[in-house]
């Protein structure tokens, strides 16, 4: 790695290098012109890279707003849900069109998606959260970290609440946004309780806590991978594609196709 930060050091005519870890450095008064050249290099090393023009403090953010379906946690909740009655491909394949933009109509897609879950027994949905769900490297500790330096955490997701809320407890998050599956006679009925939360509901969530907070775009972190969270991002200065596809890669401000979640405090301050 360190021949490799050389060579893009080099490149941006940095003025130093700062080590922040094992597997990260800054580049000081780097020439933020080469930034075509650094994403060819980052993109040959398999590196992650992020232009600042100066570093905040990281208790100078307010809100901290992640997805959570193949963001904040491994899998698509609804595509293993899907397994448990032998249509994991039929809805896994819905989940991906929807997720590179291919379908606009995300509710629709998504209310198509639940009907294929009709009868799947409600402990289904256990098993799920405690034999599959498993949250991506640096999620912990960046909620942890955030939460220590003041930030709100706010997950919004086009998942269901029966997630959402034991990961709400589990991180301590401070509010969550999900859709209620409807169960009846301890079965999913195939059918959403109330309003879908699609890309536009999400971002009205956002918008909203920000408008309570007080918090402008400049002081809002935003995560997330599929179409549908392209609205939510749009309202922070920090908008980060996690593992995303392609279209989402290309909206964000930052990109992460390597690192932990947690690279995202690599830049910020976490000190004075």
């Amino acid at each position: 790695m360190a021949a490799h930060v050389e060579q893009i050091a080099a490149i941006v005519s940095a003025s130093g290098v700062q080590e922040l870890g094992p597997t990260a450095v800054r580049l000081l008064e780097a020439d933020a012109s080469e930034r075509a050249a650094v994403a060819a290099q980052c993109e040959a090393y398999r590196m992650d890279y992020a232009f600042l023009p100066q570093i905040a403090l990281l208790r100078e953010q307010r809100i901290l707003a992640m997805d959570m379906d193949s963001t904040l946690i491994n899998i698509e909740c609804i595509d293993e849900i899907a397994d448990a009655v032998g249509r994991k491909t039929q809805v896994a394949a819905i989940t991906e069109a929807a997720m590179r933009g291919e379908i606009k109509d995300f509710s629709e897609s998504l209310t198509r998606r639940v009907a294929l879950l009709e009868g799947v027994p409600e402990s289904a949905l256990l098993d799920v959260y405690e034999q599959r769900l498993r949250l991506n490297p640096g999620a912990e500790r960046l909620v942890a970290t955030a939460r220590q330096h003041g930030v709100h955490t706010l997950l919004v997701s086009g998942g269901f609440t029966f997630f959402t809320e034991r990961l709400r407890e589990r991180l301590g998050l401070d509010a969550c946004h999900a859709n209620v599956l409807e169960v009846a006679d301890g079965k999913l009925t195939g059918r959403v309780l109330g309003d879908i939360v699609d890309g536009a509901r999400k971002a009205a969530h956002l918008a909203a806590l920000a408008a309570e907070l007080g918090a402008t775009p400049e002081q809002i972190i935003a995560v997330g991978d599929g179409a549908n969270d392209l609205q939510m991002m749009a309202l922070a200065k920090y908008s980060v594609a996690y593992r995303a596809k392609p279209v989402v890669r290309e909206q964000a401000a930052f990109s992460l196709s390597h690192s932990p979640l947690d690279a995202i405090l690599n830049w910020f301050r976490l000190s004075h």
